[in-house]
């Protein structure tokens, strides 16, 4: 029995929304595998098929750039730290702009829980009973910061002895 459009469209989108670290990528190779690969279907996609595919992949980089904002994953194989929310978001907002998207909606939830980020880890730090998770350097924190519109309080200077040192 062969694949209905909608049951190769569907396969694709599951892989796309659950593509780990690289969502572009695995859209990308979505859109091949469907339109031009030999061993593909070959379909010529509507819109509404490329936007749900853009979509999953979207839904993913969001995924993947709080996931790293949120202290209940530390310690859990999931974890990257900020580092990776920082590669991430920029990814997201590269690939939104290729596909002439808004960044807004993920870039305020993202603020907030940057926001929510900053705050738990200056009370961890500030208690002196944890190491930091921060794996970046304090450059790196400001400007992401920045990008997310976060105002950078005064006391996140904190953070400096605290970041990773880039200079070396």
């Amino acid at each position: 029995m062969k694949k209905s459009v909608e049951e190769f469209i569907e396969d694709e989108w599951y892989i796309v929304r659950y593509s780990g670290e690289t969502p572009e990528i695995a859209y990308n190779s979505a859109i091949y595998f469907l339109t031009r690969a030999a061993d593909g279907p070959k379909i010529s996609l509507l819109d509404l098929h490329t936007e749900r595919l853009k979509r999953a992949a979207a839904d993913r980089y969001e995924e993947i750039v709080l996931r790293d904002m949120y202290h209940k994953n530390v310690g859990t194989p999931i974890y990257r730290g900020v580092a990776r929310s920082i590669c991430n978001y920029q990814r997201f907002a590269q690939f939104c702009s290729r596909q002439d998207w808004s960044i807004e909606e993920v870039r305020k939830k993202a603020c907030d829980a940057f926001s929510t980020f900053l705050r738990v880890e200056f009370e961890r730090l500030s208690s002196r009973s944890h190491d930091t998770v921060i794996n970046c350097s304090f450059v790196e924190l400001k400007e992401f910061a920045v990008t997310l519109g976060l105002a950078f309080a005064s006391e996140y200077t904190f953070f400096e002895a605290y970041c990773q040192d880039t200079s070396e």
